[in-house]
């Protein structure tokens, strides 16, 4: 979209301001329309004063000599319909608020759902996962409720503000300067605390989100916590965030609530100064007694929209605070556009050999994790990759997979650069296998043929049954129709034999397994090696292996060491080498420990 070029980074009230107003704007003409109904509702609202001091001086007029019935009922007729004209206005413009709001929300969130796709996987390493929840929720709700009650609010506000002003002046001046300067006292008072109160707004969101991301880290980490007596620790964690977003929201509301009982005492203030002006001018037969009646509503109508702007500066203020933090997500640098990109590998048509060349990375310019690597896997090839932790073989995978650029070399594919080919391209490629096993709220079959089309229910069974989930799934109520997600409905062992059967529904010809069998039992490891093995054949595969027990059949083992390629060859080469997998090698047996 062309607008979010323009957005920029926030770095105070009025560019958040403007931020919002950018996102506003394919929804104008319906503002324009709004905007016009709150015109309207409120222009009836101060016509009608003026119509109550003709009513109320036909009365007392004719208290001698007769009242008038015929014209108080033409007065009171015509005061009905423009009320009624009011009211409909004002329905049909909240109604129309209420509509862009929530297209605006909609927008909003669904372009932080596809920056998400666009950022790299470095800002997710730096930023909690609860964070950034709380800006689609949270902080788009703020910018929203901010629109929904802000925007027509403050076009009524204006309204009755300089409509009662018209009609104060053209009714009596020196009561229009009295009602004026005791308004005045409430301009400057709610400038002071609006100038105050703001760094407050800003904090106070921030911390929502540190308490959003500390929260969704203890959840999904619960049974860590239990085991490790962690509560304690953990609530006194909590416990500092939130006194600090507590004291935050105190000190903004605090500042934000003084608004509206000074507004309402400064209009209570003005209606007594017109009661006793008018009243001595009334004695003085300077003004009618309905100029007094017309002028306490008049002060009333402008004290009431001081009073609502009060409210929206509150409104704007949270919503600045908000949109400095949605707007800072959407501002984040993405990843390399790859428009330009048109070299296109078919899965069916690679052949399967991958070449590192000469390959450096750091995450920093500081820290160099691969220092030079270079090695070839041959078509059908099974690679294992091991190593010290740190040594770089998530990274080298996280490269290969080009989750991250790489510093310099280069990374082939059957001859092509995978900087010549999309992300896309490269990750339909590859079949991954995480050691966190990931299904989402689905059937089982949604779960196993996700995103994969054209895949039959009888692929999919036959494909179970090999790697020998299908009488798992079976013993279930529902069989492949049964609903899953974070619950216990399957064991570890089992969510990791769908993921397999994911990967083999996929079909693509390289397989990078990271330790697919670490966290499962003995029994249940034979089984998804068993069909790791099966979803190894005729695939290039890379192994991320802990268990060198695991991997002593690869046609070739890469031993990384301080982002180095200390060693490579076959298990019994290694060992023979007597270097350094030969010591990792043992030491799982000295120690009876494995190797992490």
């Amino acid at each position: 979209m062309n607008h979010r070029r323009k957005i920029e980074k926030p770095k105070d009230f009025k560019q958040g301001v403007k931020n919002i107003l950018l996102y506003l704007k394919p929804f104008y003409k319906y503002l324009i329309i709004a905007v016009v109904l709150a015109f309207i509702g409120s222009i009836s609202s101060i016509i009608g004063p003026d119509k109550i001091k003709e009513i109320t001086n036909l009365i007392v007029e004719g208290l001698g000599t007769g009242i008038d019935l015929d014209k108080i009922k033409s007065i009171a007729i015509f005061l009905i319909s423009i009320y009624m004209v009011g009211a409909i206005s004002s329905y049909l413009e909240q109604f129309i608020m209420a509509t862009i709001t929530n297209r605006f929300s909609k927008k909003v969130r669904g372009e932080i759902s596809v920056k998400i796709n666009k950022l790299p996987l470095k800002y997710f390493d730096k930023t909690a996962y609860g964070d950034v929840l709380s800006r689609v929720t949270n902080d788009v709700d703020t910018m929203s409720e901010m629109v929904n009650q802000s925007i027509g609010t403050l076009v009524s506000s204006l309204t009755l503000l300089l409509g009662s002003l018209f009609m104060m002046f053209k009714t009596n001046y020196i009561l229009a300067f009295v009602t004026i300067g005791a308004s005045l006292i409430g301009f400057l008072f709610m400038t002071i605390v609006l100038s105050k109160s703001q760094k407050y707004f800003v904090k106070f969101q921030e911390e929502l989100g540190n308490l959003n991301g500390h929260i969704e880290e203890t959840y999904s980490g619960h049974n860590i916590v239990k085991i490790y007596n962690g509560t304690a620790s953990e609530i006194k964690e909590f416990d500092l965030i939130n006194n600090r977003m507590f004291k935050s929201a105190l000190k903004s509301h605090f500042f934000s609530g003084l608004m509206h009982p000074f507004m309402g005492f400064i209009g209570n203030l003005s209606y007594v100064l017109v009661c006793v002006v008018g009243a001595a001018l009334a004695l003085n037969g300077t003004i009618s007694f309905g100029v007094i009646i017309a002028f306490t509503i008049y002060a009333r109508l402008f004290s009431q929209p001081l009073s609502q702007i009060a409210q929206v500066a509150t409104s704007l203020q949270s919503a600045s605070a908000a949109s400095e933090r949605v707007f800072d997500f959407l501002s984040e640098e993405e990843m390399d556009d790859e428009k330009e990109i048109v070299t296109y590998l078919d899965k069916k048509d690679v052949k399967g050999e991958i070449e590192f060349r000469h390959v450096k990375f750091g995450y920093d310019e500081e820290k160099t994790i691969i220092k030079d690597f270079s090695s070839i896997a041959h078509p059908g090839d099974k690679i294992a990759i091991v190593g010290p932790t740190g040594a770089g073989k998530t990274t080298l995978v996280n490269l290969l997979e080009k989750f991250y650029p790489i510093t310099s070399g280069d990374i082939l594919i059957d001859g092509v650069s995978i900087k010549n080919l999309s992300r896309e391209n490269i990750h339909d490629l590859f079949i991954m296998v995480l050691q966190d096993t990931w299904v989402f709220e689905g059937s089982i079959m949604d779960n196993i043929i996700y995103n994969k089309e054209n895949v039959s229910e009888e692929e999919v069974k036959e494909i179970c049954k090999k790697i020998g989930l299908d009488h798992i799934i079976k013993s279930l109520n529902k069989g492949y129709d049964t609903m899953i997600g974070d619950s216990e409905i399957l064991s570890a062992g089992e969510k990791q034999l769908l993921t397999i059967a994911r990967g083999m529904v996929k079909n693509s010809p390289f397989l990078i397994l990271d330790e697919a069998t670490s966290s499962v039992d003995t029994r249940t490891e034979e089984l998804v090696s068993r069909a790791m093995d099966s979803l190894c054949q005729n695939r290039t595969s890379f192994i991320i292996a802990h268990r060198l027990s695991t991997i002593k059949n690869a046609d070739l083992i890469l031993v990384l060491d301080a982002g180095n390629v200390v060693e490579q060859g076959t298990h019994e080469e290694l060992l023979h080498k007597n270097g350094v997998y030969a010591k990792l090698y043992n030491s799982q047996f000295e120690s009876n420990i494995e190797v992490e």
